[in-house]
Order: C-alpha cells, then sequence, then structure tokens
C-alpha cells in the first residue's frame, strides 16, 4: 500500500461530509497497512493522533463559525514520511500545500472535488456579488484541478460539472462510500429512548440533519411538509448560517416542527432510524453523503432531482425525486413514501452494499496506482 499525504481545509473537530470522508478513508487505508497522513487547520478543541494526523497554523473563517483556514506549510513529519501519493482535498488553502510539496518531490497530485463553488460564494456575498465570487472561484478551481494529475468526483454529475467548467485533467469517479458498520439500522428500544430524549411526539416523523447552508434550499421543506396529507412530525438536526431562515420558513406554517440543534455523530443512526423519510431539496450536491448514510440505516430520501441527487437517489427503490422548486410534487413524494415505508425500508436495506466505504477505498487504491502509472 502506498505512502500518502492529504490535505484537507476542514477536519475533526468540524463536523461535515468532508471531514468523515478523510476520516473515514483515513482509518480505511491503515486498516489495509497503508500509511495516510492528514494536513489540516489546527483547532483547540481537537487533540489529533501527533503519528498520522498533522495540525497547520489557521485562522478563523469570518463568514462561517466554526471553520478555520489553514496557512500553507508542510510539516515536516509529513516531508520525511517520503509520500507516494499526494492527495488534495481543496484546492484552497492548503490546496496549495498540497501543489507544492507535489512538485517538491514529483510525487502526482490527486484532487479530489467535494464542494460546489457556489457554496463558497454564499458564505461571502449575496446578489451579483455573489455571482462574481462564484466566478472568480470557479475560474481558480478550474486552474487548479487542471494541475492535478488526476480528479476524482464522487458522482457521475459532478464529473459532468467538471468537464463543463473546462477541466481537462482525467476524472474519475470514487464515492465517498459510508461506514456501513456504524451507520446501520437500531432497535425499537433506541429509537423510542431518542424519542423521549428529544420531546418528539408518536407518529410519522420526517426531517433533516447536516449543515444549514443557504444553497442546500432547507427552506423548501417545511412548505412541502405543510402541503403533505400524511402530517408527519419535522425534525431537523445539524447547525449552520441559514438555520433562522429555515425557522422563519417553518413558522410560517402549521407543522410540528422541532430542532434538535447539533447531534453527536454517535446519535445520527439512532436519528437516521427514527425518520420515516429524509429530506433533502438540495441541487448543489457533489454526492450527498447524508443521504446515504440515512439509506444505510434503512430510512428512503425524498431527493430533489438535480446535481448528484439525481444519481444517489433511484426512484422507487431507496427514495423518490421531485422537480427542483415543485412543492406540490414534494410533497407527493413525502405522502407516498410515508404509505409505502415498509417497502421502502427493505429497498434501503439491500442497497447498503453499494455505498460503503470499504469500495470506496478499493477504487481509491486503483485511482492512486494510475496516478503513478500517469507519470
Amino acid at each position: 500500500m502506498q505512502r500518502v499525504a492529504a490535505f484537507t481545509d476542514t477536519y475533526l473537530p468540524t463536523v461535515n461530509g468532508v471531514t468523515y470522508t478523510v476520516q473515514t478513508w483515513r482509518e480505511r487505508w491503515h486498516q489495509r497497512g497503508g500509511r495516510m497522513d492528514v494536513v489540516f487547520p489546527d483547532a483547540p478543541a481537537y487533540d489529533p493522533d501527533g503519528e498520522r494526523e498533522h495540525p497547520t497554523r489557521s485562522v478563523g473563517f469570518p463568514f462561517y463559525e466554526g471553520f478555520r483556514f489553514g496557512l500553507p506549510g508542510v510539516p515536516e513529519p509529513v516531508k520525511r514520511s517520503e509520500p507516494e501519493v499526494v492527495h488534495a482535498h481543496t484546492p484552497f488553502g492548503l490546496g496549495l500545500s498540497a501543489l507544492y510539496l507535489a512538485r517538491r518531490i514529483d510525487a502526482p497530485l490527486v484532487a479530489s472535488y467535494h464542494t460546489p463553488t457556489a457554496e463558497y460564494a454564499d458564505y461571502l456575498a449575496k446578489g451579483p456579488v455573489a455571482t462574481a465570487v462564484e466566478g472568480t472561484a470557479r475560474r481558480y478551481e478550474r486552474w487548479f484541478m487542471n494541475r492535478a494529475d488526476v480528479v476524482v468526483a464522487p458522482s457521475e454529475p459532478a464529473r459532468d460539472h467538471l468537464r463543463e467548467i473546462g477541466v481537462s485533467t482525467p476524472v474519475r469517479i470514487v464515492p465517498n462510500g459510508v461506514d456501513a458498520d456504524f451507520f446501520s439500522p437500531v432497535d425499537t428500544a433506541q429509537v423510542a429512548a431518542f424519542r423521549d430524549r428529544h420531546d418528539l411526539p408518536d407518529g410519522p416523523l420526517v426531517g433533516y440533519t447536516g449543515r444549514h447552508g443557504y444553497e442546500k434550499n432547507l427552506t423548501e421543506i417545511p412548505p412541502a411538509v405543510a402541503a403533505a396529507d400524511a402530517d408527519p412530525t419535522l425534525v431537523f438536526g445539524g447547525e449552520g448560517p441559514a438555520r433562522e431562515e429555515v425557522e422563519a420558513a417553518a413558522a410560517e406554517t402549521d407543522v410540528d416542527t422541532r430542532f434538535l440543534g447539533f447531534l453527536d455523530r454517535e446519535e445520527l443512526p439512532t436519528f437516521y432510524s427514527a425518520l420515516d423519510a429524509f429530506l433533502f431539496p438540495s441541487p448543489v450536491e457533489t454526492q450527498g453523503l447524508v443521504a446515504l448514510e440515512a439509506n444505510a440505516c434503512g430510512t428512503p430520501v425524498v431527493g430533489v432531482d438535480a446535481g448528484a441527487l439525481a444519481d444517489t437517489v433511484e426512484d422507487g427503490t431507496n427514495g423518490l425525486h421531485f422537480p427542483e422548486g415543485d412543492t406540490a410534487a414534494f410533497a407527493a413524494a413525502v405522502d407516498r413514501v410515508l404509505a409505502e415505508a415498509d417497502q421502502f425500508r427493505e429497498n434501503c436495506l439491500a442497497y447498503r452494499g453499494t455505498a460503503s466505504a470499504t469500495h470506496a477505498v478499493d477504487v481509491l487504491a486503483d485511482v492512486y496506482d494510475d496516478a503513478n502509472s500517469l507519470r
């Protein structure tokens, strides 16, 4: 197994899909006998593994609380590890350190495409200014990706988007994957305890957990649930800059809506298992890891027919699609999933193996081999 140096702008204790992907891949790589060092922005609340996790100096990011911007640099232990592959999980910040290291030691650079540029723009500005920021970020992203030997994308729509913006580097699809041992259905007693702990009523539950970003269109969820005939309770987990807008959207309906705030990772399988449907209107996902986590726990996804969710969700199998912005269709999909809950649950459980992290790392190993052969 090859020695890998991975660089990421987001890592523990920050909680998001990129963090979990990097952490899971690192653990699986080590289990196979390889070495994967991770370079990330330091954070006072996290105690790293000194042999494989290497925090670098960072500064706070003023537009998103809790996020830190890593300052350029390559820790000495990483240099001494003599990596055979350098993997950038970001084109910004520490991605430049990855590019520098790869060029300095003449190693292949693999670049992961995790986050659309629209997400960055929405944190920095609004309206026409956001459009300008997005355009600038996209040009930079294209510049960076075209300096990699191989680009990794988690889905076909993500690969297609890279081609559309002018990325000419070979692109390989590597699903992020989920820890299927961790994300699995929990028993009814645990679900009942979760409901009691969070004062959730009996009856069907639908909802979302994850980062509350503006670009995820979470404000579309409350009116869709209000239009559904089933009258479920709506539950939101997670935090983010758009939370106030989501709360305001919920307040304009008569839906019983509960905001649980940040959930510890240990609670997520129970949260997903408690839901009868996971609602995901985000059109900008490169894969939508939370959708895969919900499926792995036996919960179907009602997702927008756009971005990676167009592929992640298979209509009638692990969930249902609705057209972007169509509240009536969103509500109808919620009603159908709730009406056919038992069948959808069986389908989701049968779907689990195709989205495992073990499979993802199998493919990643091939990508690293290919990256070396291309040089």
